[in-house]
């Protein structure tokens, strides 16, 4: 990986497992869900690694302990409908931003970077959640996963992206957690960055081959420059 700071007009951040650390609040409606149902709850270390994929696929793999599991389909409805319930109801009961983002979202912007939010989660849940914990008003621009017809790790998020700031995909970075993230890049040509400390199913995110690993958004502000 190059050291040389990387010119860029845009930057673009994943929001659960990047900007926020989200994992307190959506295990805790996983609980309430299968309290619900009756079910054996799964511990927090367990649902940490089933984030990053979207609600319709944490609450999949909630039910059936399963990375790609696929339960029965009333039965997904009637667990869907009752984590939407607790999730909306405390969708930033802990959710807090990481060390470093509030200052790296100023400085970012200091630096006069066009910056989005762009995740995978649903918009109801989203917005509420960028408000809450202060966020939301940093973004010119926020795509969540129903903002679109696909959503990472297909291109067209990021593609939008550089359609609404009016740039080419070399001029954009994506900062995520994922590997949804790299992929979404990578079809898409623009530079990635990821953060160590996310979502990444348990895995380091070395192995998801970014242009760079940055231990903070702070820290990232010294791997760019705006591009002229």
């Amino acid at each position: 990986m190059s050291t040389a700071a990387l010119p860029v007009k845009a930057v673009v951040i994943d929001l659960d497992g990047t900007l926020l650390n989200t994992a307190p609040d959506l295990a805790y409606a996983a609980e309430c869900m299968m309290q619900e149902l009756g079910r054996p709850v799964p511990d927090l270390a367990a649902i940490r690694t089933y984030i990053g994929n979207g609600v319709s696929r944490l609450v999949k793999r909630v039910l059936t302990g399963s990375m790609d599991g696929e339960p029965d389909s009333e039965d997904f409805r009637n667990a869907y409908a009752l984590y939407e319930k607790h999730y909306s109801a405390n969708v930033a009961r802990e959710s807090r931003p990481y060390d470093g983002v509030v200052a790296g979202l100023q400085k970012m912007r200091a630096m006069h970077f066009h910056l989005a939010c762009i995740t995978n989660k649903a918009e109801n849940f989203t917005l509420p959640l960028l408000r809450a914990t202060g966020l939301l008003d940093y973004f010119e621009l926020v795509l969540s996963g129903d903002s679109l017809p696909k959503r990472k790790p297909d291109p067209l998020p990021l593609q939008h992206a550089c359609q609404h700031f009016g740039i080419t995909p070399n001029e954009l970075l994506l900062i995520g957690d994922s590997l949804n993230d790299t992929q979404a890049a990578r079809a898409a040509g623009t530079h990635v960055f990821c953060v160590p400390y996310g979502y990444n199913r348990g895995k380091p995110v070395e192995e998801l081959n970014p242009d760079a690993v940055v231990p903070s958004l702070l820290a990232a502000c010294d791997r760019i420059v705006l591009a002229p």
